[in-house]
């Protein structure tokens, strides 16, 4: 049997880990000897504000209670001052850097006819830009870690869902920003992953309309954020190799999420009428089709 894995000595910074799937993370990780920076704006959960108090100190507080070691910042990661008070914060009180967690997130859901520009503005500073800014500040810290990590929060709903074009949209730009760090990360061994998280949170119950009230109580009562927290703490303990990859998470089933290249057709006089008539070839997922896998090291620019 594995023996425990130990986080003592290493600095982790956790995003939205006032409430919900962030503040397992964050509990977990101090309960292993983690320092963790708990970030968390209060925000709603659509982002137009700022709601009343202070979740990311009530989570330190809780850490400090059993022994931990943790520091709140209500820094918005929206922003280059935002971002870079969350590093600072790990800097100043904890003295390096190791891993980041992407897990602050907004939603929404209204069709694609009534979502106006600003809401997906809105997602894509909270979902891709504000990682991007956190791991752009921290970065240089990273890279004087031993073992640096990254874990990024998509969604299956970059997949498709109802309702949730400008949430899974920004999910999906998150998911590319992944697979390109993790190439950048190769050579100074920066590992970079994401999950794609199911839980029964704020998150989730703002989006109730586009799920049955079956799946939502199941969501309540079954999918809960301390399933998740194990995945992201495996991706950013330094025994995780893996890098480039997207795991679903949910209610203690955990599987990986893989791009693949279908073995399709090759002919140089291509037509239309030769697409039509191989049509079900091209779109074939065959056991032929598992070695195409996209991993980071092999991914083409195209």
């Amino acid at each position: 049997m594995t023996a425990q894995l130990d986080f003592t000595d290493r600095v982790v910074i956790v995003t939205g880990a006032g409430r919900g799937i962030g503040r397992a993370h964050a509990l977990l990780l101090a309960s292993r000897g983690a320092s963790v920076v708990v970030g968390d704006l209060g925000s709603t959960t659509d982002g137009s504000g700022v709601e009343s108090g202070d979740p990311a100190a009530d989570v330190v507080a809780e850490i400090a209670a059993a022994g931990g070691k943790a520091v709140a910042v209500n820094s918005d990661i929206t922003t280059d001052e935002g971002a870079t008070a969350l590093v600072a914060a790990a800097i100043s009180n904890f003295g390096r850097l190791d891993a980041v967690i992407n897990n602050a997130g907004i939603v929404r859901a209204a069709p694609f006819r009534d979502v106006p520009d600003e809401e997906y503005q809105r997602h894509l500073d909270v979902h891709y830009l504000g990682p991007m800014r956190l791991l752009r500040a921290a970065w240089p810290h990273l890279l004087e870690s031993p073992a640096p990590r990254v874990v990024n929060t998509i969604s299956q709903a970059m997949l498709g869902n109802p309702g949730m074009s400008h949430y899974g949209g920004s999910k999906g730009a998150l998911f590319g920003l992944t697979r390109n760090l993790a190439l950048e990360g190769l050579e100074a061994g920066v590992k970079v992953n994401a999950i794609a998280p199911g839980a029964g949170t704020r998150m989730a119950e703002a989006a109730a309309d586009t799920l049955s009230p079956e799946i939502m109580e199941y969501m309540r009562t079954q999918l809960l954020p301390e399933h998740v927290a194990p995945v992201a703490a495996f991706l950013v303990h330094p025994s995780c190799e893996t890098t480039g990859e997207v795991f679903n998470v949910a209610g203690g089933i955990v599987n990986r999420l893989a791009l693949v290249n279908t073995v399709g057709i090759h002919d140089p006089s291509l037509t239309v009428e030769t697409v039509a008539e191989q049509w079900e070839q091209i779109m074939a997922v065959t056991p032929d089709a598992i070695p195409q896998i996209v991993a980071p090291a092999q991914m083409p620019v195209s």
